[in-house]
């Protein structure tokens, strides 16, 4: 966790949160400036690999944010290790780290921050790839991912690798509110993006930001950016 990033503003009490998958082999240059040029407040990432150039951690530190960034696994074979990171411009009054399962292991990052005084709960996931089937696996990390939130005050975000009319989906609906009920697609930028799957457009959604139902939220978006496979979603909350 670093709490030495640059000092935080506050735009009343309305937050502009982004979330993004951006891809092991995502181009962090374009990433950079994207989230530069979005101006958003608080961001969850997922395939995030620090030791790639430029250090997507310390760059966005030098834009502003903290962050806290849990290693997931070791996906590339020069042994860069992989994982989720939420950066802030509020600052950072704790971080603990889940396993919502060990084989695959994936994970929740939960992040308290400091809002102008009141604190705010993120949590950042990117639940296990199934090839938009539905798997027993991943039903058991969304209910341990449930079972870890508080009852107000919370933002759930990340790559959930589940369609809309899905399970996973479905029941994260339940219990919270997801914030862009048009379910714009978000996957696949590449061909790449899944060898198995072999997408040939942006045709699915598997990327969702959900509140707590005391949270109002406005301005669900999906940005345009060839920078990842997934494209980043947006949406401004009402603290």
């Amino acid at each position: 966790m670093d709490n030495g990033g640059a000092g935080y503003s506050i735009r009343g009490m309305e937050l502009k949160i982004l979330s993004w998958n951006i891809w092991l082999d995502g181009n962090l240059g374009n990433i950079i400036e994207f989230v530069r040029e979005s101006d958003a407040d608080i961001i969850g990432m997922q395939e995030v690999i620090p030791e790639r150039e430029p250090n997507i951690l310390e760059s966005l530190a030098a834009l502003g944010y903290h962050h806290a960034f849990s290693t997931v696994m070791e996906l590339r074979h020069d042994g860069k290790k992989m994982g989720n990171a939420v950066f802030s411009r509020f600052p950072i009054l704790s971080h603990d780290t889940t396993a919502l399962s060990e084989e695959p292991r994936r994970l929740a990052d939960h992040v308290v921050l400091d809002v102008n005084g009141e604190s705010i709960h993120i949590f950042n996931t990117h639940i296990m790839h199934t090839h938009q089937k539905q798997s027993d696996v991943q039903d058991s990390q969304i209910e341990k991912l449930l079972s870890l939130l508080p009852e107000t005050r919370v933002l759930v975000m990340g790559d959930f690798n589940a369609t809309p009319e899905s399970g996973v989906v479905r029941r994260m609906s339940e219990v919270l509110i997801s914030t862009d009920p048009s379910n714009t697609p978000t996957w696949s930028m590449y061909p790449a993006g899944c060898h198995a799957c072999d997408p040939q457009s942006v045709y699915t959604r598997l990327d969702y930001i959900f509140a707590s139902r005391d949270l109002a939220t406005h301005s669900p978006a999906v940005g345009k950016s060839d920078a990842s496979d997934h494209l980043p979603i947006s949406v401004t909350v009402s603290i």
